[in-house]
């Protein structure tokens, strides 16, 4: 069981190092468990090269039939918390970094107070993560962005917008006097992996919301980075409200378009019906329906 689970992992992830890093062993033996599980088996499994690793299609049959199984396995494990004196176990989140910052990682520091034996890992993604086939728990994005088939607990309002520069910026380059002019700016932009696209900057004009994305000098996959960009001068960028307001109060950054700049969805966090029997798993939903209510 321990030689499938380590060949499943190399399948899903196609990188040994990777693999190795999520169950927790040795490159090396992690390409010894592979090659003795196919000279037990008498089958290659694994079409190795310099550069790539990917499954054979007796690896494909193997990957699709073990693959459902293993999760079934760890979730009926899991499951069995609930005969224990205190919940444990540990619950690993997909979420965007703003989210993570404003409104999980405030919910959980009562949670993990009280109950020692839970452990949060939360990975910071802008892709749109498949929860299950990626092994996590739940995730959090903005609501458009839920799949109709999972379970999705709003954690938050809408996400009110901001248009920021630093007052050096505005110096150089005078503010635009409409949303369509910032193409002929410099905007600091945030690329998504899914779509391998600038992540787009929304208004309100006449009554409808319009996207406009527009070339700039920098791009990031950190909201933290854009925001150091444009308090260094670097150009404008697009961030939330409650994470540039401290620099708006000081002075350090400027807001344009106030009125035009259209809020986000709010926040959801999302699930597989299946995870909600876990003891672990209910306690940091009722912390997060907690924290909603705190919420401004």
């Amino acid at each position: 069981m321990a030689d499938l689970t380590a060949f499943v992992a190399v399948a899903e992830e196609r990188n040994f190092t990777r693999a190795a890093a999520k169950v927790g062993i040795s490159q090396s033996a992690l390409s010894q468990i592979v090659r003795r599980l196919e000279q037990r088996l008498g089958v290659r499994l694994l079409d190795r090269t310099t550069r790539s690793v990917a499954p054979t299609p007796a690896g494909e049959r193997l990957v699709a039939r073990m693959s459902p199984m293993l999760r079934e396995l760890d979730e009926s494990l899991t499951e069995l918390g609930e005969f224990r004196e205190k919940p444990a176990g540990t619950i690993r989140i997909t979420s965007v970094e703003h989210a993570a910052r404003r409104y999980i990682r405030p919910a959980l520091t009562e949670l993990l107070e009280d109950n020692p034996e839970i452990t949060v890992e939360i990975i910071i993604d802008y892709g749109l993560s498949d929860v299950v086939s990626d092994r996590f728990d739940a995730g959090v994005r903005l609501g458009e962005h839920v799949a109709k088939d999972m379970i999705g607990l709003r954690i938050s309002p809408e996400i009110e917008m901001a248009i920021v520069g630093s007052p050096e910026y505005f110096r150089k380059h005078p503010a635009p006097g409409a949303p369509r002019e910032l193409v002929d700016h410099r905007c600091i932009n945030l690329r998504l992996p899914t779509s391998d696209t600038l992540n787009a900057w929304r208004f309100r004009e006449n009554g409808e919301e319009i996207k406009i994305r527009s070339d700039g000098p920098l791009i990031f996959n950190s909201v933290d980075l854009i925001l150091d960009g444009a308090l260094d001068g670097t150009g404008l960028a697009y961030l939330p409200l409650d994470q540039v307001q401290p620099y708006l109060e000081a002075g350090r950054l400027e807001r344009i378009f106030t009125a035009q700049t259209q809020p986000l969805p709010p926040y959801y966090f999302y699930y597989p019906n299946r995870r909600h029997s876990a003891p672990a798993f209910r306690l940091l939903v009722d912390a997060l329906r907690r924290q909603l209510r705190r919420v401004p």
